[in-house]
């Protein structure tokens, strides 16, 4: 499950930046259709801006969260879309507007502390490998005692 969607990202870009964005074979449709197969290559373009912003975060968290997360936490959510939109105007030389720079490099500011265990994302965490067990030996007869090595 991504950690967001189309309508995330639509929600803070026009659709018509998002066309712009992704449209490679200049079909400029008036909106995008996830059921119209036209729209299939756009749609491809997103989810892999989508999922590379997921690979991102799940970097990040992976060393303290089972990844995927799931639920998705809100905070997630949200540096999800920052990143996925970063990742799109990354595709085009239209000039990266200011502010998705700097809230993509919020994003990475804010999973670096998640990795770094300086702010918890309120998800459970698993057990520490090997918690629940113990260790157990048994030591074999010693050759060498005390008494046998008299004398040497």
């Amino acid at each position: 499950m991504p950690y967001c969607t189309l309508d995330n990202i639509r929600n803070l870009l026009p659709e018509e930046t998002i066309i712009q964005l992704t449209d490679d074979e200049n079909l400029s449709p008036a909106a995008i259709d996830p059921t119209d197969e036209d729209h299939a290559a756009i749609i491809g373009r997103i989810d892999e801006a989508i999922a590379a912003a997921d690979a991102t975060i799940d970097a990040y968290c992976q060393s303290r969260y089972p990844v995927p997360l799931s639920p998705v936490p809100p905070k997630i959510n949200q540096l999800a879309v920052d990143i996925a939109i970063y990742n799109l105007y990354s595709r085009r030389d239209m000039g990266m507007p200011e502010i998705r720079a700097e809230r993509n490099k919020e994003a990475i500011r804010f999973l670096e502390k998640v990795a770094d265990d300086k702010i918890k994302l309120g998800v459970s965490t698993p057990a520490p490998v090997g918690a629940d067990t113990c260790m157990s030996s048994e030591a074999s007869t010693r050759v060498f005692t005390r008494d046998k090595m008299k004398g040497f």
